[in-house]
């Protein structure tokens, strides 16, 4: 009985084919109902007969005739995707256009070079320095071979099987069946930007020239990946020492041509099938070069640069919707003098409260909301608008600890053993533990958490009357119409997750590999809870954002400053203003696809570029640890003549 494979909105279903006779749109129709019946409100759709669609080949990306039949049309077990009409299609079918290439030496990539080669758009070569590195490892490794010397991992077998001596004749039979025993994970294949980012950051590191894979090997890895040739990889089994050894053996598999793996050009197949479909030959291993592929820190790593530049990001566009909303809930600006964080000088807290002067300061940007306050009684802002420089100021902090972390985890050597070509000699030790990259992303997803825990206080502040001086829950006709009050629930269920996502993973350890392996560092989940809580605090600040334009709508004629005008400009080119009650998800994506893009940031970015080049050098410097971000001090018009007291 002929089986094919179909790709429907993100999801891959194996339909069997009782006759080669059906159509191709009977196989479109039966991998719809299948999708269906897997979905709790049947994927949106009332019954399968409604459902238009066309149907596309994986390999080649084909239109495919619905009156054709399967028989005529497909082989066995051929991938087929179903796109259904309305539908964007799977952006992993979209071939990348690279725009040139990086070279890699092993020492000086960056996180965002690996979020770009994530991307597709670069592609990878060595530079002659890494190349004649690789050679003279390599050659140590040949002569351990040749003179039968007993060296772990090359002569002997795997963790409590270091003492077992394997004879010549079956070293490349060893690490083949290394490959395969430890492709052992579980769970949803990493994107395709996620393996691009694991595949670079491996060859970054045998660039390196400490792991004795031979320059042959390496640069069919490098074809592989120029050609996106990307293997299935399941995103669990790893506990991060010795290194990420289940997903990088996956990775293995795909190269040596087992398993499954993925390409623009053909889809997901047999790996042997897309090699072959790109002009390329399965790698065939030598002795220690399967350790050298899965032997090492890579996945930990890899997720944590796409963490730690999403956290950034999300950080500086924090400051931008906080500033909004509190303009919309007529707070001051006295809070952000320069003088008050001069004499706390922490980096993270002057420069988040420099952003704020550099988009409320009325001297440059005059703002109508701000003047129409100016002499109201209140005495002080909520410390969820007045300490946003000491909130967000340790997130940003936090970020710049972690970028330093991870930045020299890439760059570094992470085998076992480890190849000394300048003392012709191997010599064990542990650098594949994931402690460093571990630590660092709980450390990231608590620190980064913040922004969501005081977002959400926000948010409520916007919505509760008594609190804003705006209709409940930022809508007309309250009770007929409900308005943010469930936007509001999402946020707050969010932050209450990463309560839970945020404890660390690297407190735990359990033994593994007969107590060989007797102290780990859960790294993978470090790393991939910690990109969960950084969408969710993307998306309580989507919510934000949409609270605080929406509160606009109520000051009206009245206007914002310049950048913050902008902002809110931006945002009403992909959500119209909230006049009834509406479909809310996909406002809340879209303004979160503006966050996730740096839309808010690039809109914001050259006023606070321009405020900053008039106001440094900062004349007053108060700590060589401080930034020098300018000491304007803000006049008392700024303050809107709120006489704020000290705390009780």
């Amino acid at each position: 009985m002929p089986r094919y494979t179909v790709h429907v909105r993100g999801e891959w279903l194996a339909v069997p084919c009782l006759s080669s006779t059906n159509t191709i749109g009977w196989l479109g129709k039966e991998a719809v109902r299948r999708y269906m019946k897997n979905k709790p409100d049947n994927g949106g759709f009332a019954s399968v007969e409604e459902v238009k669609f066309y149907i596309r080949r994986c390999k080649g990306l084909g239109l495919l005739d619905l009156d054709d039949t399967v028989g005529d049309a497909l082989e066995d077990n051929e991938f087929v995707e179903v796109v259904i009409e309305g539908d964007i299609m799977s952006p992993d079918f979209i071939p990348s256009q690279p725009e040139g290439y990086i070279s890699l030496d092993g020492n000086s990539l960056t996180t965002e070079d690996l979020v770009n080669l994530g991307k597709g758009l670069y592609k990878i070569k060595l530079t002659p320095e890494a190349e004649a590195k690789v050679k003279k490892s390599r050659e140590v490794i040949e002569r351990i071979v040749k003179e039968q010397t007993v060296v772990y991992g090359i002569t002997t077998g795997f963790g409590k099987f270091a003492r077992t001596v394997i004879p010549n004749s079956n070293l490349r039979e060893l690490q083949v069946n290394l490959v395969r025993s430890h492709s052992a994970g579980v769970g949803k294949p990493l994107t395709p930007e996620r393996t691009r980012m694991l595949l670079a950051l491996r060859i970054n590191v045998l660039a390196k020239g400490y792991s004795g894979i031979s320059l042959e090997t390496l640069e069919q890895v490098i074809e592989v990946f120029n050609a996106s040739c990307l293997p299935y990889i399941p995103e669990k089994g790893t506990v991060g020492a010795s290194g990420d050894l289940a997903p990088l053996s996956h990775l293995a598999l795909g190269l040596i041509g087992e398993g499954k793996m993925w390409s623009p050009k053909s889809g997901w197949a047999d790996a042997k099938y897309v090699l072959e479909a790109h002009g390329l030959k399965p790698i065939t291993l030598k002795p220690k070069e399967g350790l050298a592929l899965i032997n090492g820190t890579q996945m930990i790593t890899s997720l944590g640069c796409e963490a730690v530049e999403r956290a950034g990001a999300i950080a500086r566009q924090a400051d931008i919707i906080a500033a909004l909303t509190l303009e919309v809930l007529k707070g001051t600006t006295r809070a952000f003098d320069t003088d008050i964080h001069a004499v706390r000088p922490h980096q993270g807290q002057a420069e988040v409260a420099f952003r704020f002067r550099s988009l409320l300061d009325s001297d440059h940007h005059p703002s109508e909301i701000a003047e129409s306050h100016r002499f109201c009684d209140r005495v002080q802002d909520a410390y969820t608008m007045r300490c946003c420089p000491q909130v967000h100021g340790i997130v940003n902090d936090t970020i710049a600890f972690v970028k330093d972390i991870i930045t020299t985890e890439i760059n570094s050597a992470t085998d076992n053993p480890m190849v000394f070509a300048e003392r012709q000699e191997t010599i064990s030790g542990g650098n594949f533990h994931g402690e460093y990259p571990a630590k660092a992303l709980d450390y990231l997803a608590i620190g980064v958490h913040e922004l969501a825990a005081i977002s959400e206080r926000r948010i409520e502040r916007l919505c509760n009357p008594s609190l804003s001086e705006l209709p409940a829950f930022l809508v007309t006709e309250g009770g007929l119409n409900s308005g943010f009050m469930i936007a509001h629930c999402t946020a707050a269920a969010l932050v209450s997750e990463n309560k839970a996502l945020c404890h660390p993973s690297s407190v735990d350890s359990l033994s593994t590999s007969a107590a060989t392996e007797d102290h780990v560092s859960m790294g993978g989940w470090a790393a991939r809870k910690a990109l969960r809580v950084i969408e969710h605090v993307e998306q309580v600040l989507a919510i934000e954002l949409l609270a605080a334009c929406q509160g606009i709508e109520f000051l009206r004629p009245l206007r914002t400053t310049t950048p913050l005008e902008k902002v809110y400009d931006l945002v009403r080119s992909v959500v119209r203003p909230w006049i009834k009650d509406r479909f809310m998800a996909p406002d809340i994506e879209a303004a979160h696809r503006l966050l996730v893009e740096q839309k808010v940031w690039e809109v914001a970015k050259p006023y606070i570029e321009k405020y900053r080049r008039e106001h440094i050098p900062e004349s007053r410097p108060i700590s060589p640890t401080a930034f020098s971000l300018g000491s304007l001090r803000m006049s008392a018009d700024d303050s809107h003549d709120h006489e704020h007291q000290n705390e009780l």
